[in-house]
């Protein structure tokens, strides 16, 4: 029925939802390895199990198909997590391996192949692992294994309502999201300016624990950010009642919860939780994509394609990428833009408009200083996190730096989103409607766009004389 409620409805539209239904025209589904599967495996299926459905639906001519493939660092017989190089972590990468390769050689049995049918694989975020330092020192998880002291390993479980009152005295009563960056809502939402929330982000700069795993004491705001610098991170969504007083991007060992004990305590004794995510630390945002099909380019080695030079290498790109392009490869586009751009670089010129031909080199130059303005973890997005922060911190007369600061943020912001939504209209527009592009225009945003990311630069290097 929800799909009746949308404008126009969807008539002749046809879905499967669930095993229930689907088996019926799928038939009995085995996993990989020939085992029966009477419903969905859960929340964690192994990667037998979900390509073994992808398999099914894919032969019985169901075009469009998704899953998701448990954690490899998690260990499928016990569920604890493991460390890198661990013996049972390569082990179980290398079983891994064997289905897709299984997964792959079936679909090409059924005609099924990259000359016919794209691909995509990837991770939905990096991850960090909390734990001792492995042994030996010169393991590297292929000609030696590593080994760790598995009873210190696990994220660091931390009540930070209880911490905020125990080291600060301060009493302000907040709710919280718990994750490793919690949003933060103080009650009665208060005004950004208004000196309980101030101060309680003052005091949330502050915070420190000793780390069981280290012994050595921690920081735990790594940043922070309001609803400034939040609309800066796309973190704010059309509802205001959902907006945060603010966020506080923590320590990536640990995870803060409103509850439990004011010191940290691992999440499970022995072999808890060991990968903790959801950061902007940059092993948690890099993450791989890997892509291939009708269309796709084969990489800087293939020696036919005219753009050699301009796509050896996509320097930038995140999820919101994803489906701007799949979209582009399949010659259909949506009633609204998109976050992301069509990654032209990774696709041969056969598969692009001729608008996008004709311009690929000012195309791919805007789509990459677009990609550093406007995707949080652009260069833009992480530049102003850091002013955010000495914003946040600082506690001038009049809290002069603090207006100062935000008030450079805001008009930054502004400025970024009138050049996205430029340069989102022209890439697009080349993309989808194959329509020319102004060279004059794509120029000037390229060098306005430029200009906002020295000033914000300047900023960060010297926050203190920015606020001046």
């Amino acid at each position: 029925m929800c799909c009746l409620r949308e404008p126009g409805g969807y008539t002749g539209f046809n879905a499967l939802y669930g095993p229930k239904y689907m088996n019926q025209v799928l038939g009995p589904i085995l996993d990989l390895d020939g085992n029966p599967m009477p419903s969905f495996p859960g929340f964690s299926p192994t990667a037998s199990q979900s390509l073994g459905y992808l398999l099914a639906m894919q032969v019985k001519g169901i075009p469009v198909t998704l899953a998701y493939i448990a954690d490899l660092h998690d260990s499928q017989v016990t569920g604890n997590g493991l460390g890198p190089g661990d013996a049972n972590y390569i082990a179980q990468i290398q079983s891994y391996d064997a289905v897709f390769d299984k997964f792959f050689k079936r679909l090409n049995d059924a005609g099924i192949n990259e000359t016919n049918t794209l691909f995509i694989i990837t991770a939905d975020e990096g991850d960090h692992f909390v734990g001792t330092a492995p042994t030996p020192a010169n393991c590297d998880g292929v000609n030696i294994a590593c080994q760790y002291d598995y009873t210190k390993v696990g994220e660091l479980d931390l009540n930070l309502n209880g911490l905020v009152a125990a080291q600060t005295s301060n009493t302000t009563p907040f709710d919280l999201h718990s994750d490793m960056a919690p949003t933060i809502y103080v009650d009665g939402n208060p005004d950004r300016t208004s000196h309980a929330t101030r101060q309680l982000e003052r005091d949330f700069a502050k915070l420190t624990t000793v780390n069981p795993i280290t012994n050595k004491t921690d920081h735990l705001a790594v940043a922070l950010a309001d609803p400034i610098e939040m609309g800066l991170l796309h973190m704010i969504t059309a509802d205001p009642a959902r907006t945060p007083s603010f966020t506080m991007f923590g320590h990536p060992d640990y995870f803060f919860t409103n509850s439990g004990p004011n010191t940290p305590v691992f999440d499970v004794p022995v072999n808890g939780n060991a990968w903790n995510h959801g950061g902007i630390q940059p092993e948690i945002g890099n993450i791989w994509l890997g892509m291939v099909g009708p269309g796709v380019r084969k990489g800087s080695d293939d020696k036919e394609d005219e753009n050699e030079d301009e796509s050896a290498g996509i320097d930038f790109s995140d999820h919101t990428d994803v489906r701007p392009t799949v979209l582009a490869l399949l010659g259909l586009h949506d009633d609204y833009s998109h976050d992301g751009r069509v990654l032209l670089e990774a696709l041969h010129p056969s598969a692009l408009p001729v608008a996008v031909r004709d311009d690929f080199e000012k195309l791919v130059r805007l789509g990459r200083v677009y990609k550093q303005i406007n995707a949080p973890f652009g260069e833009l997005a992480q530049k102003t996190l850091k002013i955010s922060t000495a914003a946040l911190v600082s506690n001038a007369p009049s809290d002069a730096v603090y207006t100062q600061l935000e008030g450079k943020l805001e008009a930054w912001r502004d400025r970024r989103d009138t050049l996205a939504s430029q340069m989102r209209d022209i890439l697009e527009g080349a993309a989808f409607h194959n329509n020319g592009v102004d060279d004059d225009q794509v120029e000037d945003l390229i060098e306005k766009a430029d200009t906002l990311l020295n000033q914000v630069r300047a900023c960060a290097e010297d926050t203190a004389a920015c606020a001046e």
